[in-house]
């Protein structure tokens, strides 16, 4: 199989020929046709935590990294989803498995959904991470629905935009901060949009509030923490999708912080999947790379400004 792999941040990614490795048990084998790209990617390149934990939990052999995948089932072990079937899914290094940016992955059963005929492989590689982190913020630690307000900070970018659409599939309504450029496609989505160049959001976003749930996806260093629980209803939540160190202690002790990073399972994927089918989610492409051309895709997550997602074709 084909894979994109680098042994650290300062090499750029090149592809690498490995030997497909046999089933085991509950595991099946995808030929993968999208990819979807996230921070995460690159930033596990560059070392952390999550570097760290991927050395010592993931696969042996080179380091190769990506969560988002959509393909087709070319080998399934027995009980598995049957040969042929179009899924979407994500990697897990905690179960020693190499991550998505190659032509073909091996993952258990348990961590694919069947898509829907009306739904491309493109569409739904954009789900996995972009789309169930706000669904773990939202449906998960809390049962968002008609009546709640959510705050979007980071409303253009890949886990911003589904935010607002789950806000509102969920029956919530929603308020997303965004450039001046892309406040008309935060308002198409049904969602009320601050121009973060026209004084202080925050303080323009308090007089829609009180709110349920902060979906935080910028980082604490552009919008306070303190500042943004000050815009909350009682028991409502921060959620920090991009945690610096400086926030570790508020998300340990304040019961009003929570971090949350999207890990795809079926369970998460199958109403988000239902909500793509239906058009109640519309997945926002940028630009798409080749799998070869997977270094140039992160510099261009590492410039930041991308509006929703960007992909890899095999």
């Amino acid at each position: 199989m084909l894979v994109m792999t680098s042994r650290s941040h300062r090499d750029p990614l090149a592809a690498l020929t490995l030997p497909s490795r046999p089933l085991r048990a509950d595991e099946l084998r995808v030929k993968v046709r999208a990819i979807g790209v996230n921070p995460v990617d690159w930033k596990m390149r560059e070392g952390g935590p999550l570097h760290l934990a991927y050395k010592l939990l993931g696969p042996r052999g080179p380091f190769i990294t990506g969560i988002d995948f959509a393909g087709e089932v070319i080998e399934a072990s027995a009980g598995s989803i049957a040969v042929g079937t179009r899924v979407v899914g994500g990697t897990n290094f905690s179960r020693g498995q190499h991550g998505s940016y190659a032509d073909e992955v091996v993952v258990r059963a348990d961590q694919v959904v069947a898509l829907p005929d009306n739904v491309s492989f493109d569409a739904a590689a954009c789900l996995p991470v972009a789309a169930v982190t706000p669904w773990i913020a939202l449906a998960e630690h809390r049962k968002t629905g008609p009546g709640d307000r959510v705050l979007v900070l980071g409303a253009s970018g890949g886990v911003g935009l589904f935010g607002l659409q789950i806000a509102k599939m969920l029956g919530a309504s929603a308020v997303g901060v965004c450039s001046a450029r892309n406040v008309a496609l935060v308002e198409r989505l049904g969602a009320i949009a601050i121009d973060y160049g026209k004084g202080d959001p925050l303080e323009a976003a308090r007089a829609h509030g009180p709110y349920d749930v902060v979906l935080h996806a910028v980082g604490t260093a552009t919008y306070p923490l303190g500042k943004c629980r000050s815009l909350l209803r009682p028991r409502g939540f921060v959620e920090l999708v991009v945690i610096r160190p400086a926030d570790f202690l508020a998300a340990a002790f304040l019961p009003s912080v929570k971090t949350v990073l999207g890990k795809p399972t079926r369970e998460r994927l199958a109403p988000l999947l239902e909500g793509l089918a239906s058009g109640k989610l519309e997945p926002i492409i940028e630009e798409k790379f080749s799998l070869l051309d997977a270094e140039r895709a992160h510099e261009r997550s590492r410039a930041g400004k991308v509006v929703g997602k960007l992909l890899l074709n095999p």
